[in-house]
C-alpha cells in the first residue's frame, strides 16, 4: 500500500506497545499485549494522587496554595499601610498592624508543620478555621483599635505611648519566636491537637527550648496574643484576651499532662518538676 506521497505505508494497524514490553525479542501476541498493559496499569496506580490532595480534600494543594496567597498578599498590604500610616502620624496603622501580625503567625503555623511535621500537615494546619470565639476575639481587638485610633486617637496617644508599643512588639517577638522554635525543635512529636494515645515513635522532647520551657508552644501564643493588644493599646480586648489564654491554656495543659504521664510514667514526672510552664499561676 502506498500514500498519495508514494512513499510505502504498512497494511497492518498502528499500534502503540506498553511501557512494560518485554525485555526479550518475541513474537507479539494478543494475550502478550493484555498481559503486559494490566502490569502498566497496576504500576500506574502506585502513583495515583490521594484524594486529600484535590479541591475539598483535608490536604488539597489548591487550598493551601490560594491560602498562601491571600495571607501574603493580606500580611504585605497591611505592612505597607503600616508603615505608611505611622509615617504620617496617623493612628490608624495599629489596625492593619494586627492584620499583618496575623498573618505572619498563620501562616508561620502552617510552614513549621509542612517543614518539620510534614505527616499532619493538614489545610487546617493554617489554623484559620480555630474556632467561633478565636475569630470572634480577634474581629473584636480588631474594631475595639480601630475605634480608638480613629475617634480617640489623642486619648490613645498617652494610654498607649512609644516604649508601651515596643514593650508589646518585644512580647509578641519573644512568643513567635519560641512557639515557632519549639514546634521546630519537636517535629514530629508536634500536634496542634492533644493526644489520648502515644503514637508509634512519640517521644519527650526535653532538649532545646523544651530544656526550659515546659510547654514553650503554649508560652509564645499566650505572651504573643497579649503582646499584640499591648501594641494596640485595647483596654477591654487585653483584659479579655489575658482571662480566656489563661484559662484555657490552664485547663489544656491540666489535661495534657494526664495523657504525658501515662506516656512517660516517671520519665515526665522528673521532667515536669524541674521545668515551668512560664505562664502566670499555671
Amino acid at each position: 500500500m502506498t500514500s498519495h506521497h508514494g512513499k510505502a505505508t504498512s497494511s497492518q494497524p498502528e499500534i502503540s506497545l506498553p511501557v512494560n514490553r518485554p525485555t526479550e525479542k518475541g513474537e507479539w501476541t494478543p494475550e502478550l499485549d493484555t498481559k503486559l498493559r494490566a502490569q502498566e496499569m497496576r504500576s500506574k496506580k502506585d502513583y495515583i494522587m490521594p484524594r486529600a490532595y484535590f479541591p475539598g480534600g483535608d490536604r488539597s494543594l489548591s487550598g493551601i496554595a490560594l491560602r498562601a496567597f491571600l495571607l501574603g498578599v493580606v500580611g504585605t498590604t497591611s505592612a505597607l499601610l503600616t508603615m505608611a500610616l505611622a509615617y504620617s502620624g496617623s493612628r490608624l496603622w495599629r489596625p492593619f498592624f494586627f492584620l499583618g501580625a496575623l498573618c505572619v503567625f498563620h501562616f508561620l503555623e502552617f510552614w513549621t508543620t509542612a517543614r518539620y511535621n510534614t505527616p499532619i500537615a493538614y489545610v487546617s494546619s493554617f489554623l484559620l478555621t480555630n474556632g467561633d470565639r478565636y475569630r470572634q476575639a480577634h474581629t473584636f481587638a480588631f474594631v475595639e483599635t480601630t475605634i480608638t485610633s480613629y475617634f480617640f486617637a489623642g486619648w490613645q496617644a498617652r494610654l498607649n505611648p512609644p516604649w508601651v508599643i515596643a514593650l508589646g512588639i518585644a512580647m509578641m517577638a519573644v512568643g513567635q519566636i519560641v512557639r515557632s522554635v519549639a514546634m521546630i525543635q519537636a517535629g514530629t512529636n508536634f500536634n496542634h491537637q492533644v493526644q489520648s494515645r502515644k503514637n508509634e515513635g512519640h517521644e519527650l522532647v526535653t532538649q532545646g527550648v523544651y530544656r526550659y520551657f515546659r510547654h514553650p508552644s503554649y508560652f509564645g501564643f499566650f505572651w504573643w496574643g497579649i503582646g499584640t493588644q499591648v501594641v494596640l493599646g485595647n483596654i477591654v480586648s487585653f483584659i479579655g484576651y489575658t482571662f480566656v489564654l489563661w484559662y484555657f491554656f490552664s485547663k489544656r495543659i491540666t489535661h495534657e499532662e494526664k495523657h504525658l504521664i501515662e506516656f512517660f510514667g516517671d520519665e515526665y514526672k522528673t521532667y515536669k518538676a524541674r521545668t515551668r510552664v512560664w505562664i502566670p499561676f499555671i
